[in-house]
């Protein structure tokens, strides 16, 4: 039996609200007649982007609490290897990244392991910015020495870039951080888009990872190193029973971003609306804020909140107490 083709992956990288479950989604109800084998690594104790991901035939696994880099690499492993167990099941394989991850470790994974490298080809690093928040991100100056910028490594490592959220801001604004992803990464091909919407043939299956290339960029990337994240950047999480006042939380998160809106580099949550006969998705990035409705309540499902916040100083307590302060009460 003659051997059989590797299996290309697509790894997904972009700092917090970039938008990749977006774009996953996107990847996933298009119609390109691939089967995708996705992989999720969420920064966070309370599970949220398993709620987000449309249903599809794909094959979805969702890995907690841990960032793909570090803490849960074994299980990425463990996870393709079993995959590759049943390869007759898909084409591709999709990793989508927490917003905190240095992809040079995700990427290790496929030349530093005999039986990944033998079963699957490193297709393509995809690197999502926000064109609102990204010079933020690498203007960031307040990390301790030595600790890595997550934002400027994704684009650094980049072997495709994706300016998405490009209807937030201006032409001139864009070519600006069209500029600054330049003086990092002077090679990766840059394109624009509105909620992740890109011409998928330009992401997948394009053999556009180069060891060469990346081996200049980090001579030490075939070496085991010590990856070491922003200590200062943390995840409080809750999932509380009950269905919400719209109006007080409205006033809750309006004030919340108003105040903190500088610290919380994410925030995501699928809330119950007292009145509402679905889900509401709530996205937060710094101060910007949107939400909508999505999927829907199994019958007799308990209505619960699930939500996740990112970022510096966050006073779990009294996020929580707050919180609870929007439910209605009997």
């Amino acid at each position: 039996m003659p051997d059989q083709p590797r299996v290309p992956v697509t790894v997904i990288t972009g700092y917090l609200g970039s938008g990749k479950t977006t774009l996953v989604n996107y990847i996933l109800t298009e119609n390109h007649g691939k089967r995708i084998a996705v992989i999720e690594n969420e920064f966070g104790e309370v599970g949220i982007d398993d709620a987000l991901v449309l249903d599809a035939e794909e094959e979805i696994f969702e890995m907690n609490n841990g960032c793909i880099c570090c803490t849960v690499r074994g299980d990425l492993i463990r996870i393709l290897g079993n995959l590759m167990r049943r390869r007759d099941k898909f084409d591709h394989i999709m990793i989508e990244t927490t917003g905190l991850a240095d992809p040079a470790p995700v990427a290790q994974t496929f030349f530093v392991d005999d039986e990944m490298e033998a079963g699957m080809e490193l297709d393509a690093i995809v690197t999502l910015v926000d064109a609102k928040h990204l010079l933020l991100h690498l203007d960031d100056d307040s990390r301790a020495e030595g600790v890595e910028n997550e934002a400027l490594e994704q684009i650094a490592f980049a072997d495709k870039i994706i300016v998405n959220k490009a209807d937030l801001v201006s032409e001139e604004e864009l070519v600006e951080v069209e500029r600054r992803i330049r003086a990092v990464n002077g090679v990766a091909d840059i394109q624009r888009a509105e909620y992740g919407k890109i011409d998928l043939d330009s992401i997948l299956n394009v053999h556009a990872f180069e060891l060469d290339r990346v081996l200049d960029i980090d001579p030490a990337f075939l070496t085991e190193t010590e990856h070491q994240h922003d200590q200062s950047v943390t995840s409080v999480g809750f999932d509380v029973v009950g269905e919400l006042d719209g109006k007080r939380l409205n006033s809750w998160m309006s004030r919340l971003l108003r105040e903190q809106g500088v610290d919380i580099f994410r925030m995501k949550g699928v809330l119950a609306l007292k009145g509402e006969d679905q889900p509401q998705v709530f996205q937060g990035v710094h101060m910007l804020l949107d939400s909508r409705p999505f999927g829907s309540w199994a019958e007799g499902e308990e209505r619960r909140n699930r939500l996740v916040f990112i970022g510096r100083n966050l006073d779990r307590a009294e996020l929580e107490s707050s919180f609870s302060a929007c439910l209605v009460r009997s």
